[in-house]
Parts: structure tokens; C-alpha cells; sequence
């Protein structure tokens, strides 16, 4: 059997975790800032995690979307978020902000992990970017859950998110965890709710090939064990222990 040691100080980390009004980004930016590229040459101003910006790039090409779908927002500091949000308020009032603009330390951006995406056009809204439900657009939602993304702010879900609907703003949680939330209709607020039932290696939610299980940290360093051939993944959920994905 193989030992995985889980330390209570990494439940704030991994593709997993959970950012909004209830839950802050808890991750030291400089960490964060350490494993950002630049989406390409073109985009020198937008910064990803860098497997998101490789796993997205596979999306685009897969689906021959480069020159149609562009980045408008990746990675934002903690200072970047806090100016949008003060200067959204003096030009779009609270109300609008309040549904479009996350306060410091609660939204995505600033974990590397999340990326607004617009139609390529000649103006581009800067928090509300055009991104329909139609043609290459809609191709890329589907290739992107296949590929570990989320529509994370969707229409029927914004009294459970706190955020109004964003077709625009998309966010890497990886495989499986992306198909299981969308055949599931879940919210990432939803699922991590779903998951928590899960909580032992032999009483783990399956699916193909994969097996998904959450543990609650209870002291500052402990263990599961697993078989020794298996591969796995482990992600805080930033709020009380770790979803350890097995297989893949």
C-alpha cells in the first residue's frame, strides 16, 4: 500500500478549491505567482496557471478556434481585483458590480485557475464580454468540459454562486470533476456538497475509470493509503479537507 501524507496548511491549494463571498482565496499570491505563464505571445498580459494555459490551448486547437475565441481576463493580484471592483462601482454603480465584479479575495482570478473569454471582435467588454451560445462558442463548452473547464456562473445557479450569469467566464477544475458537474447540473458550491458523502476509498463516488473521495482534515498531518499502481490527485477545497481523485 502506498502512504499519502495530507497537510491541514494545503487545503487552501489544488484545482478544486472553492472561492466566493463565503470562502476567500487563502493562498499566498507569491505561490500563486510562481506557477503563472503567459497565455502566448499575443497575450502577453494575460496570465494562467500553467497547466490551464496548456490544457486550454489543446481546447482551442482542437476545435479551430484561435483566430474566433480570445482571452480578455486571466489572472488578476489582489491589488488588480480591488481597483476593478472601486473603479466598476464609480462607473456602473453597486448594484451591476455586485453581480459582475467579485470583491478582493473572492473571486477566481485570483487563483490562476479562471479565464473570461470573448468573441474576437473590434470592441471588447472589458467585464462583460460577449460569448454566445451558438456555433464555435458552444464547441468550445463542450470540448472545454472535457478537458477539466466549467461554465462556473450559470443562469439558474446564481442565488447558490452569488454571482449573476457569466457564458464568459470559465474555470479549470480538471477531469472528471468538469463532466461529472455538468451531467449533474451542479454548481462547484453544489458539488463539493455531493462529494463530501464520499469519505473512505471503499465508499468513493466512481466513475469510469476514476475514484473520487473526500476527507476532512482533522489534524495537522495525516494519512490515507492507497494500492500502490494507482495514480491520483489531490485538492484542497478550501474550507475543511481534500477531494483525492484515484485513477485517470
Amino acid at each position: 500500500m502506498k502512504e499519502i501524507i495530507l497537510r491541514r496548511k494545503d487545503i487552501y491549494k489544488g484545482d478544486l478549491i472553492l472561492i466566493n463571498k463565503k470562502y476567500p482565496i487563502r493562498i499566498d499570491e507569491a505561490e500563486i505567482i510562481r506557477d503563472l505563464t503567459e497565455f502566448d505571445d499575443n497575450y502577453e498580459k494575460h496570465l494562467l496557471n500553467k497547466k490551464v494555459v496548456k490544457v486550454l490551448k489543446e481546447v482551442l486547437n482542437t476545435i479551430n478556434s484561435e483566430e474566433k475565441i480570445v482571452p480578455v481576463s486571466g489572472f488578476r493580484s489582489r491589488k488588480e481585483q480591488s481597483d476593478l471592483y472601486d473603479t466598476s462601482i464609480r462607473e456602473n454603480g453597486l448594484e451591476f458590480t455586485e453581480k459582475f465584479v467579485a470583491r478582493p479575495d473572492e473571486s477566481e482570478h485570483q487563483s490562476g485557475l479562471a479565464i473570461d473569454l470573448g468573441e474576437n471582435k473590434k470592441d471588447i467588454d472589458f467585464i462583460c464580454p460577449d460569448f454566445p451560445y451558438y456555433g464555435v462558442f458552444n464547441e468550445f463548452r463542450e470540448a472545454a468540459t472535457q478537458n477539466g473547464f466549467i461554465e462556473r456562473y450559470k443562469k439558474d445557479k446564481e442565488s447558490i454562486t452569488g454571482i449573476s450569469q457569466e457564458p464568459w467566464h470559465f474555470r479549470f477544475i480538471g477531469f472528471p470533476h468538469s463532466v461529472i458537474i455538468e451531467e449533474k447540473g451542479f454548481a462547484l458550491e453544489e458539488y463539493h456538497q455531493f462529494i463530501r458523502k464520499y469519505n473512505s476509498v471503499d465508499n468513493s463516488l466512481k466513475y469510469k475509470d476514476y475514484q473520487i473521495l473526500f476527507v476532512k482534515s482533522i489534524e495537522e498531518i495525516q494519512s490515507i493509503y492507497i494500492e500502490d499502481d494507482l495514480k491520483y490527485n489531490i485538492s484542497g477545497n478550501n474550507i475543511d479537507g481534500f477531494i483525492i481523485t484515484l485513477g485517470g
